[in-house]
């Protein structure tokens, strides 16, 4: 049982650091929508990928030959990585660039509901493509089911619980936003390199992402203070 219960620690950890790259997807495509829609759209998007997330668990452990050689040298989990990597790149750049613009979006209650489901579609797909890698690894070290699909679940409730506070100040703050999309650019080159059998350390990408965001904030934090005192300056002035 003990080992049971450390193996459920360590699947759990492994969620939780490759779930960054799903929060940082639902909290910028979420703030696409109008604010009284986010949260139903947030909670959707991680309730439909919950379970294709434990669809996709089901079906690799009937699949064996996911791994071998399809097409040429690749896989059908390189074809997967190649074609959400390059998705992922295209979408990033494309919300970068309506951010840039300042564009509003438009029309009536039926675009609404379309851009909804439109969000929720690409969520629940870009998170297929980021949980193969571990999923795979998940079956590789235990043949337990239920160990593999708790720690799905326990990080579903993780990153929801981090989703909403995260996506909000992200909308609040453009240059975040702006520094996030970029970080999605770089997790789409990524996942491409992967597809095509290019090995990428994941030190080489988080760390000048954390340092980025680190410098981000201090630069933020200067704002703030140099706001508060242009005030009492001018009255002692």
């Amino acid at each position: 049982m003990g080992d049971a219960l450390a193996l459920l620690a360590l699947l759990v950890g492994l969620e939780l650091v490759l779930g960054v790259d799903n929060i940082l997807v639902i909290s910028i495509f979420v703030g696409r929508l109008p604010a009284e829609r986010r949260d139903k759209a947030r909670m959707a998007g991680l309730a439909f990928a919950l379970v294709a997330r434990i669809g996709m668990l089901v079906a690799l452990l009937s699949l064996t030959n996911l791994t071998n050689t399809v097409v040429l040298d690749f896989s059908v989990r390189d074809l997967i990585l190649v074609a959400g990597g390059l998705f992922l790149l295209w979408k990033a750049v494309k919300e970068i660039h309506h951010t840039v613009e300042a564009k509003e979006e438009g029309g009536g209650p039926g675009m609404v509901r379309g851009g909804f489901a439109a969000i929720i579609s690409q969520i629940v797909l870009l998170d297929i493509v980021f949980s193969i890698d571990s999923v795979i690894t998940a079956i590789g070290l235990t043949d337990q089911v239920w160990i593999i699909i708790s720690s799905v679940v326990v990080s579903f409730v993780a990153i929801l619980f981090f989703a909403r506070p995260i996506g909000e100040f992200i909308h609040q703050h453009p240059a975040i936003k702006i520094l996030a999309l970029s970080f999605l650019i770089t997790i789409g080159v990524t996942i491409f390199m992967e597809g095509l059998h290019k090995h990428v350390p994941k030190g080489y990408i988080y760390l000048p992402m954390g340092f980025a965001l680190l410098v981000e904030i201090l630069q933020m934090r200067y704002e703030h203070n140099r706001k508060k005192a242009v005030p009492s300056y001018s009255v002692e002035g």
